[in-house]
Order: structure tokens, then sequence, then C-alpha cells
């Protein structure tokens, strides 16, 4: 297996731009070099076309495990397809915040069987972490015999014509899983095609629904009168009990796609999605329920984008509410409108995404999906689909980012 690793560091006078000073949280402590701070990005590469003698690999996830450890997931693709392909979902872990990756273990397997009737496939993994039960959740797609663009309407599991939906479930860091299917939550009678948006979803921290869990989705919705076209919507499905029940919320938007959810300092959720129709720019709705219902969905004439999969997130989830640093957010995505998926790139908002001050490319190339986490003691988890959509992860952190 050829893997392949590339080291960056970089300088910064300091953290200005940020508040770094009294009061200042980000500031990061001086190294030897003259009180300079030092930004470092380290990565290698975890899957590629070939290894394994699997065709290729695509949709990265990323979670810190309740027991601390590292995981990255993705499709382990053997034809080189998306659903209704007979993918599994793989993951690699590391138990030294990234530096070094275990082999490839399976979390749900798909059945490459050219028979009729046998061919099943498991495709785009999103991880939830419940930080109160210790729980690791992984969604992703459950085909048979249709992918999502000719999926029939309907919840029935039994039905190989519709694509369904499934939740693997961990109670020992993701060692080990179980597998429920949640069509019936996730896909309404007038839902022709849904899926969960790859890369990582949250829990809330803050307000009266503290510990909720999310995970974003998004829908081929009937329109609304006879003959008009159909739409995609986007909608959050949460859970309130750890994990034991899930409710799906009220979908937003006529030409939605793949979305994500961050919880800024106010305890609002701010969702950030790709657009089904390219503009070359992102849409963004906001919750105040907790992902039940959205509003003012908009597009943000700032973040550029080619139709594409891209990931926000708070850059310290443990922050108080309302602190200077709960306001910080972080999104990655390919710098490029409207059609090239390239120029990876990490911004960064001070002010809950109101307004994106920064920005580092981490790869000038080709880049498609992304998802980013905050790792602990200060570091960042970035895992990309780079040159050749080989499954790429990086460890990184603020000053890399600020140091350009």
């Amino acid at each position: 297996m050829d893997m392949t690793r590339r080291t960056m560091l970089a300088g910064t006078a300091g953290l200005a731009a940020l508040g770094a000073g009294a009061g200042g949280a980000l500031a990061l402590p001086p190294t030897k070099d003259e009180g300079r701070r030092h930004g470092s990005y380290d990565e290698q590469v975890l899957a590629a076309p070939g290894d394994w003698d699997v065709a290729n690999f695509r949709i990265p996830a990323l979670a810190v495990a309740p027991n601390g450890d590292l995981l990255a997931a993705f499709d382990k693709r053997p034809v080189h397809g998306d659903a209704p392909a007979p993918n599994s979902l793989w993951q690699r872990r590391s138990t030294d915040r990234g530096r070094t990756w275990g082999e490839p273990t399976v979390i749900s397997a798909g059945n490459e069987s050219e028979a009729p009737g046998e061919k099943t496939g498991f495709s785009d993994p999103s991880y939830v972490v419940d930080q109160e039960t210790g729980t690791l959740f992984c969604f992703s797609v459950f085909s048979k015999d249709v992918g999502v663009w000719d999926s029939d309407y309907g919840h029935d599991d039994e039905d190989r014509g519709v694509l369904s939906a499934a939740v693997a479930v961990s109670t020992d860091s993701g060692e080990t899983w179980e597998h429920r299917l949640i069509t019936d939550v996730v896909k309404p009678e007038d839902c022709r095609a849904t899926f969960a948006s790859s890369g990582a979803g949250i829990q809330l921290r803050y307000g009266p629904r503290a510990g909720r869990l999310v995970q974003q989705y998004a829908g081929f919705f009937r329109g609304e009168g006879d003959g008009d076209a159909e739409v995609v919507q986007a909608y959050s499905v949460y859970s309130d009990d750890h994990g034991e029940t899930w409710t799906m919320g009220t979908p937003v938007g006529t030409a939605m796609d793949e979305n994500k959810v961050v919880e800024l300092s106010d305890g609002t959720l701010m969702m950030n999605s790709r657009e089904n129709v390219r503009t070359g720019h992102r849409w963004v709705a906001l919750s105040h329920d907790g992902g039940e219902t959205w509003e003012d969905l908009h597009r943000d004439p700032t973040l550029v984008d080619p139709g594409n999969n891209a990931h926000i997130t708070r850059a310290y989830p443990d922050s108080p509410q309302g602190s200077r640093k709960s306001k910080i957010l972080l999104f990655t995505h390919a710098d490029h409108a409207p059609n090239d998926r390239e120029n990876g790139t990490i911004e960064v908002s001070e002010d809950d995404g109101a307004t994106w001050s920064r920005k580092r490319v981490f790869q000038p190339g080709a880049c498609q999906y992304s998802v980013l986490i905050p790792s602990g003691r200060g570091e960042f988890a970035l895992l990309y689909e780079g040159e050749g959509e080989a499954i790429t992860f990086a460890r990184l952190d603020l000053d890399w980012i600020l140091s350009r």
C-alpha cells in the first residue's frame, strides 16, 4: 500500500485578527523561535484507488469516539460507483490523535453478489456522537436495486425499488456495531428518495434542548401541485432520548442538497447547504427550535461553491454559551465556482457565520467532499477527497489556518 505524507510549518506573529490579548483565550503559547507562534499541518492518505484491491473509495466522515480515539469512515466502492453499487462502510482508527492509523474495519457490509435480489450496499457515512451516554451513531444510505435517481415513493424496506435509510449504533467506541433501518422516519410518503448528508452531525450543548442529537438529510419531494417539478429539500432528523427514537423536522427550500448544521453561540442552529441547482453559492437557514423548523433561507454571497459537500463546525464546541470563543466557526469547502471541485479551503468566522474573515487553502488541486472537526488539545482533524479521489487526512491547528 502506497501511503504519502506531507508536512507544512508556517509561522505567524500572532492572532490579532481574533483578538488575542486581554481575555484572548485563542492566544497560543510562544515557541522557541523568539516567541513566534507556529502553525502545523500534517497530511497522509488513508485510502486510495487500488488499496486493498478495491476499485475506489469516496465520501469521508470523521468523529472523536467516546474513548478518545479518532475515527475515519468512508465508502469502500468495489465497482467504482454510488448507490446502488454494493458498497460497504469502512473505518480506520487512530489511537494517537491521527499520527498513525490501524487497518480498515467494517461498519456496515454490502453484499456484492450478482444473484438477483441479493445485492445490497451502504453509502455516505455520517457520524453522530452522544457525549452523555458514550453512544456512537453512523448514518448512511442502504440500497438494494436503486439509488437516489430512480428510487420509488414509499418506505417499505423490503421493496428493492425503495432506497432505504440506515443507522449503525456502537456502544464501544466503534469496535462493534448494531444496525437499524429508519426509512419510515426520514422518508415520508411524498418523498421519493432521501439520504443523510455525509460527514458528521452534532449534539446540542446549549439551552433547553441540550443533549439533542441532530443529523441532516436531503430529500426529493413531490411538487405542490399536479405536474409540478420535484423539489429537493433539506431537514434535520433529531433524537431527545439518546438515539432510541428519531424524529424528522420540517423540510425547507426547493433546490437544496447535502447540508450541515452548527450550533451558534446563542443556541440557534445554522444550516449550510450545497445547492442542487448550481449558482456558485451556498444556502443558509436558521432554526430556533433545535432543527424542528427552519427560517430565513438565503444564499451567502461570500461563500462560493461548485456544487459540493462541505462542512461547518464550531471551533470550540465546549466553550460557554455566548462566549467569544463560542462564536468562532470553521468552514471547509472547495473554494471555486461554479463547476470545478478544487481549491480546498478552510474559512474562519468570528461572529457566528455572519462574516468570514480569514481563509487558508489546504489543497489547491482537486478537492471534493470534506469534513473538519475539533479533535482536542487545540488541534483539528480534516478528512477530504483529494487528487485521484484519495481519502486524505490532515492534522492542523488554528495558527496554521491564520498564518496566511
